[in-house]
């Protein structure tokens, strides 16, 4: 696999309204995690939509597996040029800081949003540029947006092989105990 696309849920989906949120790094552990093994097989690009929420997270993640990865590259294909303008300007800046880093930025549209047809023009533009996707997505939580792309990914790989790989809530959750565990030990070596 050459090109992966991940993407999941939206921050707001999952309840995380700030930058400085904790569970945003036990996400973005989770995804480096996974990524490691696949770049040490070949991967070469990463690419989401650029939304916020685990998009944006995967593309960080991504972004510092650099120094040990150096071929590895990011792209950002969004389905309209402008980010949502109800985002906040903490939002806002953070989504300017990651463009800054990536190797491709695209917008399926160049103007602003116009209606449905943007997201599915996009969507199709990245299920034919990867090899497979990194759906960070919980079926026992409720529906939300990744269950659509869910369906298509799962589509896609009964019809010609594409790649369907998952990352759930339980992942996500051993990332964070084994964190917590970490800082506890290390915080306990240090008191000593």
């Amino acid at each position: 696999m050459k090109n992966l696309l991940i993407t999941g849920y939206r921050a707001h989906e999952l309840g995380i309204y700030s930058q400085k949120h904790k569970g945003i790094a036990y996400i973005r552990k989770a995804i480096t995690n996974r990524l490691i093994p696949l770049v040490e097989e070949g991967l070469e690009w990463v690419i989401t939509p650029g939304q916020h929420g685990v998009d944006l997270w995967a593309i960080e993640a991504a972004i510092s597996l650099r120094q040990q990865y150096p071929h590895l590259k990011c792209s950002i294909i969004t389905a309209f040029i402008q980010p949502d303008p109800q985002w906040s300007d903490d939002k806002k800046s953070a989504y300017e800081q990651v463009l800054q880093q990536v190797d491709h930025y695209a917008a399926v549209s160049n103007g602003p949003y116009i209606g449905k047809w943007q997201f599915i023009a996009r969507d199709d533009l990245l299920f034919r540029k990867t090899d497979g996707i990194l759906l960070v997505y919980d079926e026992e939580a409720a529906e939300a947006s990744p269950k659509f792309v869910k369906e298509r990914a799962l589509k896609k790989h009964a019809e010609d092989g594409y790649r369907y790989l998952a990352i759930g809530s339980e992942e996500i959750q051993a990332v964070a105990e084994e964190e917590q565990q970490f800082e506890y030990f290390e915080q306990e070596y240090q008191d000593e």
